[in-house]
């Protein structure tokens, strides 16, 4: 029996806690650990209950904020009652979680508004992330097992380094990412370069939130929805109204001045899109009849799935339409890609389901059919570097009266920069022919 052999039990945990008497530095890393989860666990509440977005009562975050934070006391309480290894597993988790749903909102918030509100113990909670990644790496380094021979250790850390990987990146991070999915979002305020003058307007969703926008207006009668936000969309706004359309931008929930949580998949925001519409049926200088929408990337998405289900969109311009849910997915990818990225889908849709509250929309591939027979223009860039295989296959699901317009050429969503006058061209044109004044 070796001297490492006769120590080993004290030094890295393997036994439980309760079975020998702890030394004092043993007690100082588990308060330290239960201090740093405290701090992410206030970070969460603080974003879910005590600061929630305007237009969000803390009520409409019962399960996006007491799942986590009942997954991290669920760690927390266990953290002392296992061995090293898990004990790294936890402590690594909740550092993982803590990172990104602490630091990307202030990040983001630095480059345009400035830290507010939640940021603060956001900031704390990405600190304390730092502290629980290096106890894990301490946790591991401390109990290595020195009593067997060298290869059958190196074979047994290779395992269980793999393993412990796989579960981090394609389950623990994209958890963790669904959370920034649905509690981060664009908070800058744009600034107009419409060329023309326009109009402040506030627009009203189904569930009561206040959205706020800008509107050109008509002098052709037919008026377009450009979606989503008040910056990207601006050129376009410009292209059309030059051309007479009436153009509507606005923030979609929880992004800029509106009210409400954000959603980078899109998930329930067709019903904000059903207010544009709403709106521009009360103008005067609008036909309603004649109003049509353009999307571009998860506008694309969402500028789809409101056209599937509002009749009143007699048209609809989609650029650069992804996918949204792993129902989406798994019609997207098959094969080898299908079985490798399968638990990240799976994990991406469960994580924005839980904390956005919201259940994965219908599938674009069943919805798509209900568009026909009005008219649907789908661009897309197939060598664009983003993922939009799916635009084609929604366009062929839409039927005869939906046309594809392949740009091989140019970046996602980057058509009418890369190729201004085809762009007008073909955008205006089919505008022109699907929002007809009436005779």
């Amino acid at each position: 029996m070796t001297m490492n052999s006769l120590i080993r039990p004290a030094e890295t945990g393997d036994l439980a806690p309760s079975t020998h008497v702890r030394p004092e530095s043993v007690i100082r890393r588990h308060w330290l650990f239960f201090a740093a989860t405290a701090a992410v666990m206030l970070h969460i509440a603080d974003d879910n209950f005590f600061q929630p977005n305007p237009g969000v009562s803390p009520a409409d975050h019962l399960v996006s904020g007491l799942v986590p934070l009942g997954l991290l006391g669920l760690g927390a309480w266990t953290y002392d009652r296992v061995r090293a290894g898990n004990r790294a597993l936890i402590a690594s988790s909740t550092g993982l979680t803590g990172l990104v749903v602490g630091l990307v909102e202030p990040i983001s918030h630095l480059g345009s508004v400035g830290l507010r509100n939640d940021d603060y113990t956001g900031l704390v909670a990405a600190v304390a992330a730092l502290v629980l990644l290096a106890m894990s790496a301490v946790t591991l380094w401390r109990s290595r097992r020195l009593d067997d021979g060298r290869a059958r250790r190196y074979v047994r850390r290779t395992v269980k380094g793999v393993v412990a990987v796989v579960v981090l990146t394609q389950v623990v991070a994209i958890f963790g990412f669904t959370y920034v999915i649905t509690h981060v979002s664009r908070a800058e305020l744009q600034t107009p370069h419409l060329g023309t003058p326009h109009e402040n307007v506030t627009l009203t969703t189904s569930d009561g939130l206040h959205l706020e926008g800008w509107y050109i207006p008509s002098r052709n009668g037919a008026a377009v929805i450009a979606f989503p936000g008040r910056k990207g969309p601006q050129a376009h706004a410009r292209m059309l109204a030059k051309n007479g359309y009436g153009v509507l931008l606005f923030d979609r929930r929880g992004e800029g001045a509106s009210e409400g949580d954000g959603n980078l998949l899109g998930w329930g925001g067709a019903r904000d899109i059903d207010a544009a519409v709403d709106f521009l049926k009360q103008r005067a200088d609008v036909d309603p009849g004649r109003i049509g929408g353009i999307g571009f990337s998860v506008g694309g998405e969402l500028m789809l799935e409101a056209a599937a289900g509002n009749k009143d969109i007699t048209a609809v311009v989609s650029e650069g339409a992804g996918t949204r849910t792993l129902s989406e997915q798994l019609q997207e990818f098959d094969g080898f890609t299908l079985a490798r990225g399968f638990p990240q889908m799976v994990a991406l849709t469960a994580g924005t389901a839980l904390f956005s509250g919201d259940a994965p929309p219908t599938s674009l591939v069943d919805l798509a059919p209900r568009i026909a027979p009005r008219p649907a223009l789908i661009i897309w860039a197939p060598n664009g570097g983003n993922q939009e295989t799916m635009s084609p296959k929604y366009a062929r699901r839409i039927g005869a009266s939906a046309e594809v317009w392949a740009m091989d050429d140019v970046k996602h969503i980057k058509g009418l920069q890369t190729h201004p006058e085809e762009y007008e061209r073909r955008v205006v044109g089919f505008f022109d022919r699907a929002l007809p004044a009436h005779p």
